[in-house]
């Protein structure tokens, strides 16, 4: 530990009693590693959706201001009063931000397995990761391949494994083919490499004529464009191609999942050889896994009388899935991880550039393309 500064740099936010989120850099003490810790030097980490949902919460960032230095920004926001109810057991409470990254191991515990891993490159999984040092129990992480630098091992755990989770999730529930809103998304490029290399069919929702051309380069079949005045029946016509009955919702608010439902019900009842008043009979699903519009969920009528609408997390998957089928899962994205599950990112910044107001607007947007990367000791 002799080389390790005692402390280093670390994004907290805090929503206070007051209703205000704030944002910062701390200095926060480097740990001592146990038998079977390691100390990571962070080199990647991407901000995923769920990374922004900690970070910035229910504050309103139309309301937020910046303040301190170009080094230690600072950046503060309202917290609507709706938000502070959602938040209320985090109040008071400054919290790390940053799910996974990568970075090399500069110190470890006296376990063989710690010390297996100094001076390797490996990629982790445990939050805190928007830091310049993180710990981790070796248990924690995966060693990277030679070769594999940092950016690319970055995002090995919740794009590639919640990719694959919904794959795992279709053939568990008994379904043959998927459909997936925001498709053009990096983990929708992931998952259709995934369908295309495992024989799923999957329809792809989209929004924009551009991101149809993305999933058309990587060989997506099929393409629905929710903006088109033909979404409906376009949609209608993948699910009876596919016999979708079991969708994967990114947006989360507005009418999009109720849509979904609507369509895999129209699509189930034009087979059906006898009306019945009570619809197609037909057990579909949407899992909501994101919250790109914050706006309520529609779900009006005409989804037949056999519907579900529920939420979706990688983490209770996993915990649910055990252990060979998840070793199976991360040995696929360490095999695969320069092809299915390569990540694309169109911006790299530093720690305090993060805290930038105007970077973080540009990163809250959530917008289909744009995946930021931060490298904390870049």
């Amino acid at each position: 530990m002799s080389t390790l500064p005692e402390k280093g740099l670390q994004i907290r936010t805090l929503i206070k009693p007051e209703g205000e989120l704030e944002l910062s850099l701390a200095e926060v003490e480097i740990p001592t590693p146990g038998p079977t810790d390691i100390i990571i030097k962070v080199e990647a980490t991407p901000i995923n959706p769920s990374d922004l949902g900690l970070l910035v919460g229910a504050g309103d960032i139309s309301t937020a201001v910046q303040s301190g230095t170009a080094d230690r920004p600072v950046i503060t926001a309202k917290v609507p009063e709706a938000g502070m109810r959602a938040m209320k057991a985090r109040i008071g409470e400054s919290l790390p931000v940053g799910n996974e990254g990568a970075g090399t191991v500069v110190a470890a515990g006296e376990s063989e397995a710690a010390q297996a891993l100094l001076g390797k490159r490996v990629t982790g999984l445990g939050g805190e990761f928007y830091a310049e040092y993180r710990m981790l129990n070796v248990a924690q992480v995966m060693e990277l391949p030679d070769g594999i630098s940092a950016e690319q091992g970055a995002s090995c755990y919740v794009n590639p494994l919640t990719a694959l989770s919904f794959v795992e999730t279709m053939r568990n529930m008994g379904h043959e083919s998927l459909v997936h809103t925001a498709a053009a998304s990096n983990l929708g490029q992931m998952l259709n490499k995934i369908c295309l290399k495992d024989g799923v069919p999957l329809v792809n929702i989209v929004r924009k004529e551009e991101q149809a051309e993305i999933l058309r380069g990587i060989g997506a079949k099929h393409i629905v464009n929710s903006t088109s005045p033909t979404f409906m029946e376009d949609l209608i016509a993948a699910l009876m191609e596919t016999g979708a009955t079991l969708g994967f919702d990114a947006i989360g608010g507005g009418p999009l999942a109720g849509q979904l439902l609507i369509a895999m019900e129209a699509a189930a009842s034009r087979k059906m050889k006898e009306y019945s008043r009570y619809g197609s009979g037909q057990e579909t699903q949407v899992f909501i896994y994101g919250r790109l519009d914050m706006s309520p969920t529609l779900v009006p009528p005409g989804v037949g009388f056999a519907w579900n609408l529920s939420g979706y997390l990688l983490t209770p998957f996993l915990q649910k899935a055990g252990k060979e089928v998840r070793a199976r899962m991360y040995k696929r994205v360490i095999d695969e991880l320069t092809t299915t599950f390569a990540s694309h990112y169109t911006k790299r910044i530093s720690l305090a550039e993060a805290l930038n107001l105007d970077t973080l607007k540009a990163y809250d947007a959530k917008a289909t393309g744009e995946k930021y990367l931060i490298t904390p000791n870049a």
